[in-house]
């Protein structure tokens, strides 16, 4: 079978597999889940698994990775190893956000809603796999399909990586539909596409004192808020204009009741960055900020915890000129986007550090259905019509990967 005739076969299967992307993407934004709670959610992702005949293993709680076998000719070795191995990985967690979007499907899990496309993410794999299966002949290795937990706390990816799903694999490869790129566009640039991810907490401590006396205390949330206001010179006044940087308050609490001024306060935030410059100045940038401003207000302020979530991911120069081409062969010359890049996170990046391979953006954003809100939106939208061109994509861009 040629390439013609693989991308034909490919472009039929997809389009018979639509309603099943349309339908599974609606059940799992129906009923998201918090990461790490999503039982529900790997439970079935395991059912569709069975129906297809795609063995699994669940080596956490939650979460789950399936396993297709090529069977071309020279895809494993006398010693039953494949060729090569590639990793696909799909995202299932949602987010805490009260869903707003107005869509019949809507969550059923007050508080909780898929607002970022993870729900979309585990169609477009699952869907996937349905292709594959169909194309086991040409696929001259074998395919590990990795449904993660908790990408959105940024921690999903290691868990699974300690859980052993790098071993043996060549490469990576991933989808994320995204608001910022038109409905049946597709980006997947070389370079950093999206940003190193910190997380951050300051603690500042004053005097309680009678609300109606505050010269006899030290008010901490005023301390805090003139702090939250200084931060934002981290990136305005210390980094070079040319520098992608963006430092976000997050959280401010502080006080215990309404006629008492606060003796305590807290603060969090994340740190988003592209170079590792920059990165690595941001704690002492924080700290220097936060105890020169508490001390002129008579408070003191420490930064009291600075975690590195996950590095910036970098699409791998080859594997991005691998996933241009299949876009172009399932998909044509005029669904290549162009875009910058973002500076959201994204823990698809730790997979990076390890093996090469590509994040692409599937662009959903269509005003004509809806879907003009941003990634985290209480009215997050998506353009289902681009699920099945993220399949045709994920589906040629394994046989190319397996037959390089």
């Amino acid at each position: 079978m040629g390439t013609e005739d693989i991308t034909a076969t490919i472009q039929k299967l997809v389009g018979a597999t639509e309603p099943y992307l349309i339908e599974q993407r609606r059940h799992f934004h129906r009923h998201p889940e918090l990461s790490l709670q999503e039982y529900r959610t790997t439970d079935d992702i395991a059912r569709e698994l069975e129906a297809m005949g795609i063995p699994y293993e669940r080596p956490l709680p939650t979460g789950l990775v399936a396993t297709l076998r090529g069977t071309a000719a020279g895809a494993y070795g006398p010693d039953g190893q494949p060729r090569r191995r590639l990793l696909m990985r799909a995202d299932i967690d949602a987010l805490p956000v009260l869903e707003r979007s107005g869509v019949d499907f809507a969550s059923e899990n007050e508080g909780v809603m898929h607002a970022c496309g993870h729900d979309c993410h585990i169609a477009m794999l699952l869907g996937a796999l349905r292709v594959l299966s169909h194309l086991t002949d040409r696929l001259s290795g074998e395919i590990r399909a990795v449904f993660q937990p908790s990408e959105e706390n940024g921690s999903g990816a290691q868990m699974m990586i300690d859980a052993g799903v790098l071993d043996g694999v060549d490469g990576a490869f991933a989808l994320h539909v995204w608001s910022e790129v038109d409905a049946g566009k597709i980006s997947c640039e070389p370079g950093p596409r999206m940003a190193n991810t910190d997380w951050f907490r300051i603690d500042i401590e004053g005097a309680s004192c009678h609300g109606a006396m505050p010269e006899r205390g030290t008010d901490a949330i005023v301390a805090a808020a003139e702090i939250v206001c200084a931060l934002q010179t981290v990136v305005s006044r210390n980094l070079s204009p040319y520098e992608p940087a963006v430092l976000t308050i997050g959280e401010l609490h502080g006080g215990t009741a309404r006629n008492v001024v606060a003796g305590s306060a807290y603060l969090t935030g994340t740190i988003r960055t592209y170079s590792a410059e920059a990165h690595d100045r941001m704690p002492a940038l924080i700290e220097r900020i936060c105890q020169g401003t508490a001390s002129a207000l008579g408070a003191e302020a420490s930064l009291t915890e600075y975690t590195v979530a996950h590095p910036a991911v970098v699409n791998d120069e080859d594997a991005a000129a691998r996933c241009r081409r299949a876009v172009v062969d399932v998909l044509g010359e005029d669904a290549l986007a162009s875009y910058r890049g973002t500076l959201s996170g994204e823990d698809f990046s730790m997979y990076l550090q390890h093996v090469p391979g590509v994040l692409a953006f599937v662009g959903c954003r269509n005003p004509e259905v809806g879907a003009t809100w941003p990634q985290h939106s209480c009215y997050y939208r998506v353009d289902e019509g681009v699920l099945a061109r993220g399949c045709a994509l994920a589906a040629r861009y394994a046989v190319d990967f397996l037959a390089d």
